[in-house]
C-alpha cells in the first residue's frame, strides 16, 4: 500500500495545534485529552493469581449460559486457558511491571539521520469487542544524543499492544513513549493493521486495513516526512 493519503492528511491539519499525534481544537486543553490506557485505580490491587481464578470463574459462566458443555475434555480447561492468557499474554501491557527496561547508548558515532525500525510485528485487542486486531509497526526517530537498542523498538511496541484499545490510542501512546525514553520530539510512527472486528463479524471485510500515524517534530517537515514513508513502502 501507499501512504500519500497520510502525507496529505497531516498537510491539511496544520492550521491546528498537534499534540502528538491529536489535532487539539480550539477551547480545549491538554487535559481534555485521553491517550492513556482507562483503568480504575484499584486496577493492580488484585495479584495476577487472584485476576486468573476470577476470570476463569466468569468465563466459565459465559460459556454455560451459551450452553456448552463443560464436562466435555476439551472444554473443561478453557475458562482457566482463556484467563491466563489475558492476564499473562494478551493484556500483560496493562501493567506497569511488565514495562520493558531500556538502556540508552550514547550517539558517540554523530548520526544525525533519522533511523528506521519497520515491520515490527504487532498484536492488540480491540476494546469495543475484545478481538484481535494485528499488522506492521513502523517507527523511526532522530537522535538528540541518545540511541536506543533496536530490539528495544519491538518490545515497547509490545509491551503497549498488549492492551484491550484502539488503534489511535496505541499509536500515540508509542509515539509518546519514544520521545519520553529518547528525549526526542523528533519522532514519527505508522501502524498498519486488520481488525478482526471488521473481517470476523459485522461486514465481514478480510481485505481491508486501517492505518493510523503520529508524526512529531522534524517529522512534521514534509520533506523529512516523505523520507520516512518512502522507507516503508
Amino acid at each position: 500500500m501507499t501512504f500519500n493519503g497520510i502525507a496529505n492528511d497531516l498537510h491539511e491539519t496544520t492550521d491546528h495545534l498537534l499534540l502528538n499525534g491529536i489535532t487539539v481544537m480550539p477551547g480545549e486543553s491538554k487535559e481534555d485529552i485521553s491517550y492513556e490506557l482507562t483503568i480504575r485505580p484499584d486496577a493492580f490491587d488484585k495479584t495476577d493469581e487472584e485476576k486468573i481464578e476470577i476470570i476463569a470463574r466468569h468465563f466459565r459462566s459465559i460459556m454455560h449460559t451459551l450452553g456448552l458443555d463443560l464436562e466435555d475434555d476439551s472444554l473443561q480447561h478453557t475458562p482457566v486457558r482463556v484467563a491466563k492468557m489475558y492476564v499473562n499474554e494478551v493484556f500483560s501491557g496493562m501493567n506497569p511491571k511488565n514495562k520493558p527496561a531500556v538502556t540508552l547508548f550514547d550517539n558517540k558515532y554523530r548520526y544525525n539521520q533519522m533511523l528506521v525500525e519497520k515491520n515490527i510485528t504487532l498484536y492488540s485487542y480491540c476494546e469495543h469487542h475484545f478481538v484481535p486486531f494485528m499488522g506492521k509497526a513502523h517507527v523511526a526517530y532522530i537522535s538528540s544524543g541518545k540511541v536506543i537498542g533496536l530490539s528495544k523498538l519491538n518490545r515497547i511496541i509490545q509491551y503497549y499492544s498488549r492492551r484491550p484499545q484502539v488503534q489511535e490510542k496505541l499509536t500515540v501512546q508509542i509515539g509518546r513513549e519514544l520521545q519520553r525514553i529518547l528525549n526526542t520530539k523528533d519522532v514519527a510512527v505508522v501502524i498498519d493493521a486488520a481488525h478482526l472486528c471488521v473481517a470476523s463479524r459485522g461486514v465481514q471485510d478480510t481485505q481491508s486495513s486501517t492505518v493510523t500515524a503520529a508524526f512529531e517534530g522534524r517529522f512534521r517537515n514534509e520533506e523529512i516526512r516523505k523520507e520516512f514513508l518512502s522507507y516503508i513502502k
